[in-house]
C-alpha cells in the first residue's frame, strides 16, 4: 500500500484543529476559575474599576469614557465590515467555476474539488462566526453608552461594567475567529503549513494571553487615597469659613 498526499490532511488537519481547540479550551479554564493568570482577567480589573469611576463623576464629564467607548465601537465595526466582505468574496468564488488556481500539483495534500469546497465553506464559517461577535461586542458596547451617559445617578454600576465586560469577552472571541481563518486559509496550500501555524499561532497566543502582573487593588488604596483628598479638602474649607466668621465678627464689634 503507497502512501499518498491526500492521508497528510486525514492527520495534519484534524491535529492542527485539535491543538487550537485544546488550547483555547485551556485558556477558557484558566479564565473562568484563575481570571488573573490571563491577559482577559488584568484587563477586566481595569476596566471595572475605569467604570466605576466614570459612573461616580458628573454626567457632563463622561464625555471622556463615551469617546473611548465610540473607538472601540468603530474598531469592532471595522472588523465586522472586513469579516462580511471577505464571505461575501468567498461566497462568490464558491459559487464560480474558477476554483482550479488551488488544485495544481505543486501542493502537497488534497486538492480534489470535494475538499476544496470543503476549505472554502470552513472558511466561510470562520469569517461568519467572526462577524456575529464583533457585532454583538457593538451592541454591548452601545448599550454601555446609555448607561454612562444617562441623566439620573441611580444606575447601577455593575450594570455598565457587565456592559463593558462583554463588549470585550465578544471582542476577542471575534479575533479568536479571525486567527482559525488564518490557519485554514493557510490549508489551501497543504495541510502541512496549516500544521505548523497552528503550532507557531498557539505559541504566540499563549505568549500573549498569560499575565505574570499581579492585580491592582483599585477599591482599597485608591478608594483610600480619594477620602484622604476629600477629607483635606473638608478640612481646608471648615477652617477658611471659621476664619471668615471670625473677621465678620471682628468688623461688628469694630463698628459699634
Amino acid at each position: 500500500m503507497t502512501f499518498q498526499k491526500e492521508y497528510l490532511d486525514l492527520v495534519l488537519v484534524p491535529l492542527g484543529l485539535l491543538i487550537m481547540l485544546t488550547y483555547h479550551l485551556f485558556l477558557l479554564y484558566r479564565y473562568l476559575h484563575h481570571p488573573h493568570t490571563t491577559a482577559f482577567g488584568f484587563e477586566n480589573n481595569d476596566k471595572r474599576a475605569w467604570v466605576e469611576r466614570f459612573m461616580q463623576v458628573e454626567k457632563k464629564e463622561a464625555s471622556v469614557a463615551i469617546t473611548v467607548i465610540t473607538s472601540n465601537i468603530s474598531a469592532a465595526t471595522f472588523l465586522s465590515t472586513v469579516s462580511l466582505t471577505l464571505s461575501s468574496l468567498i461566497g462568490a468564488w464558491l459559487g464560480s467555476s474558477t476554483n482550479n488556481i488551488f488544485e495544481s500539483e505543486l501542493i502537497l495534500g488534497d486538492t480534489r474539488a470535494s475538499t476544496i469546497s470543503i476549505k472554502y465553506i470552513s472558511l466561510l464559517s470562520c469569517f461568519l462566526l467572526a462577524f456575529s461577535c464583533f457585532v454583538q461586542s457593538t451592541r454591548h458596547f452601545v448599550h454601555a453608552t446609555y448607561l454612562i451617559s444617562m441623566p439620573e445617578d441611580n444606575v447601577p454600576v455593575k450594570y455598565a461594567e457587565i456592559a463593558i465586560i462583554k463588549g470585550g469577552e465578544f471582542w476577542s472571541l471575534g479575533l479568536r475567529a479571525l486567527y482559525f481563518a488564518l490557519n485554514l486559509l493557510l490549508w489551501f496550500f497543504g495541510p502541512i503549513p496549516m500544521f505548523l501555524s497552528s503550532i507557531i499561532l498557539v505559541i504566540i497566543l499563549h505568549y500573549l494571553d498569560t499575565n505574570t502582573t499581579p492585580l491592582h487593588n483599585y477599591s482599597t488604596s485608591e478608594s483610600c487615597t480619594d477620602q484622604k483628598v476629600a477629607d483635606r479638602i473638608y478640612g481646608k474649607a471648615t477652617f477658611i469659613d471659621h476664619n471668615n466668621n471670625r473677621g465678620c465678627g471682628l468688623r461688628f464689634d469694630l463698628k459699634f
